[in-house]
């Protein structure tokens, strides 16, 4: 048998598009599939925002290796895969996009630009599906689906509406994440806290002292906040008036005493701005207490500011500053005040706490699609009680601390691209529905889902939920979800909420948590850095084994590892050895058969290969039971190298 002398990997998208064409993926199509165990793996659904990076391929070959074990051991195995709409990623990426060819997204209608959004999305998604070819996954390919598809948006839709009948959605004002520059709200976990040395200002408000790092919000700060156990502020009475000099001339004030106010930190007295800081919100809330406006959603001063109507914050600050020395207010500047500035993850601008009327899903109120119980008791329940173990378990304690400490989860944003929300309004009436309610005047929200409510549904709407399908009944629960430990909070922790409360089962048996994957300095990757990898460009200069070698052996659960040429390069070399392993046997023998029986030890060196292999099995298949994949890729290496290389094929 004639093979090239040199390891050939250029072979590999033939040998996929036979593995694809024979069905082999389908579970469906197995030998026996009926009387087979099904275990199931939902894929991550990768963001259609661009291309897949080094972190993504490491998923893939995790599963991979997965889903290929439990083939093996007669499984009826699906391994779903998708892409993810990833409304505001994709939506801030085509507006960029638009705006390089000097078009605003402001400036055309609202179907032009989703039109454009579509075509992209189109394009990515191939290379997406392409890049997740050329790793080798052995994924259901007929079972493909993407957030927006329609079935998908019918069970978004579906969810929307039973939680709304229920109570869990609701819509109301609250403080939320604002981003002036993509002009959308986010969640929480999409802020970003980044260290900023800034200036921080005392001033005399009446006879108190306030401390403040954002001046430019004080136009509306009518009430002053102390503890009722200050004893420095005994004498005033909670509901007390007075009046000052302020920025803008004289005002009156209230004294409020509420345990909001720390006694330890500075005078222990502060002003409050209820309608752009949440703790204010709340301490406004709890004394019916006004809020005002100071701040409008493009990031300028409203005309409660005076002369500053109209400016920027960032104009305006030093401005006001110098107003209130000249008037004897300023008392001193702290220099090298440091603290952390809200920025969106996303890639936008720094956050602008704002009141809104918005979406939310109440994870407090007791309902009883949870047998009595809250969304966020539930949460917490399933993996206290093992319904679902998390490898590592360190995690457990950073889930239940998120989880434990979540607020209301706002759901709507200000952004085109997603799911529309099924929610129509006239003369104060809501109606929520898959359809437009009959007669004139009703008119839709224009706001989207968060990305996060539609993958939340993962596991079961892609099974087809809400239909009773045989997929549903058959797959789900799923078996394992692996993934970077980074959305624990994102993704994981929601699809239990959602799945738990639609489906009153667990969305999966056993979360893997991995880690990421850095640079060969440990560094992670980014744009900034010009260090992200682009995993075809290695697949195309080493082949895809050594870069799936390289992305397991070494690697444990939960931690990251860091990734270099040197590194594939080395599992290059260990492929390329396999290959000439291959091709002497091959070239040494007359015809190439299958043995259906287990071959018999001729030679003393036959029994001891032999024993070294069942060792192998042995020891390989309690670690992939519990997915030491690294232990696995080392035996393999050790036995393949060291044993049958050098010594039996030598002999």
């Amino acid at each position: 048998m004639k093979i090239d002398k040199n390891y050939d990997f250029t072979s590999e998208d033939e040998i996929y598009r036979g593995w694809e064409d024979s069905g082999f993926f389908n579970p469906d199509k197995l030998p026996n599939s009926k009387k087979r165990k099904p275990f199931t793996i939902s894929m991550p659904p990768p963001n259609a925002t661009g291309v897949l990076h080094i972190g993504h391929a490491a998923r893939m070959a995790t599963q991979d290796i997965i889903i290929r074990f439990q083939r093996m051991r007669g499984r009826r195995t699906l391994w779903l895969p998708g892409t993810d709409h990833a409304a505001i990623a994709t939506n801030s990426k085509v507006a960029g996009i638009l705006h390089d060819k000097g078009i605003e997204v402001k400036d055309i209608p609202r179907q032009e630009f989703l039109d454009e959004i579509e075509k992209y999305v189109a394009k990515s998604r191939g290379t997406i599906q392409k890049q997740i070819r050329a790793m080798g996954a052995s994924c259901d390919w007929s079972r493909e689906r993407f957030t927006l598809d329609k079935d998908m948006n019918h069970a978004v839709i579906e969810a929307f509406e039973r939680m709304y009948k229920d109570g869990i959605v609701y819509r109301g004002q609250r403080v939320v994440h604002w981003d002036p520059k993509l002009k959308t709200n986010i969640s929480d976990d999409e802020v970003d806290h980044v260290e900023e040395k800034t200036k921080f200002y005392y001033f005399k408000y009446g006879p108190f002292t306030i401390g403040t790092a954002r001046p430019e919000t004080k136009f509306g700060d009518k009430y002053l906040v102390v503890h009722p156990k200050d004893k420095r502020y005994s004498k005033y009475k909670h509901g007390q008036t007075f009046e000052l000099e302020w920025i803008n001339g004289f005002i009156t004030a209230t004294v409020i005493k509420d345990e909001a106010a720390i006694i330890e930190v500075g005078s222990g007295a502060m002003t409050i701005t209820p309608w752009h800081s949440s703790v204010d919100f709340e301490i406004a809330e709890r004394h019916k207490l006004d809020r005002e406006q100071i701040i409008n959603f493009d990031g300028n001063l409203l005309p409660i500011a005076g002369e500053f109507s109209g400016m920027p914050i960032e104009k305006a600050r030093e401005k006001i500053v110098a107003k209130l020395k000249k008037k004897g207010l300023l008392v001193k500047v702290d220099e090298d005040y440091v603290h952390n500035l809200a920025t969106n993850s996303r890639g936008g601008g720094t956050i602008e706490p704002q009141i809104r009327e918005q979406w939310f899903i109440n994870v407090n109120k007791k309902t009883k699609a949870l047998g009595g119980q809250t969304i966020k008791q539930r949460s917490l329940g399933v993996v206290k009680s093992g319904e679902i173990e998390v490898i590592p378990k360190r995690f457990e304690k950073i889930y239940y601390n998120w989880l434990e400490g979540l607020y209301d989860w706002n759901i709507s944003r200000q952004i085109v691209y997603g799911h529309r929300i099924p929610a129509w309004y006239k003369d104060g009436q809501i109606k929520v529905g898959h359809v437009a309610p009959k007669g004139t005047g009703w008119k839709q929200d224009p706001d989207t889902l968060d990305t996060w409510f539609s993958t939340g549904l993962w596991t079961f709407s892609t099974l087809g939920w809400p239909k009773k399908t045989d997929d549903l009944k058959n797959y789900h629960p799923t078996d394992l979800l692996e993934t970077g430990y980074d959305i624990i909070f994102f993704w994981v922790a929601r699809m239990i909420i959602m799945t738990t409360y639609h489906t009153q089962q667990v969305p999966f048996k056993q979360v893997y948590l991995s880690g990421l994957v850095r640079d060969d300095q440990g560094r992670k990757m980014s744009k900034s850095l010009g260090n992200i990898t682009d995993p075809l460009g290695i697949i195309k200069k080493y082949g895809v084994d050594p870069l799936r070698l390289a992305l397991i052996i070494g690697v444990t659960p939960g931690n990251d590892v860091n990734m270099g040429d040197e590194k594939i390069g080395g599992y290059r070399n260990f492929v390329n050895k396999l290959w000439n392993i291959s091709r002497y046997i091959l070239t040494s023998v007359k015809k190439v058969e299958l043995v259906k029986t287990q071959p018999k030890a001729i030679t003393l060196a036959d029994k001891w290969i032999l024993t070294e292999l069942n060792k192998l099995i042995e020891s390989s298949t309690k670690d992939l039971e519990t997915y030491k994949f690294s232990a696995v890729g080392e035996a393999v290496y050790e036995f393949t190298w060291d044993k049958l290389a050098d010594w039996y094929v030598e002999i």
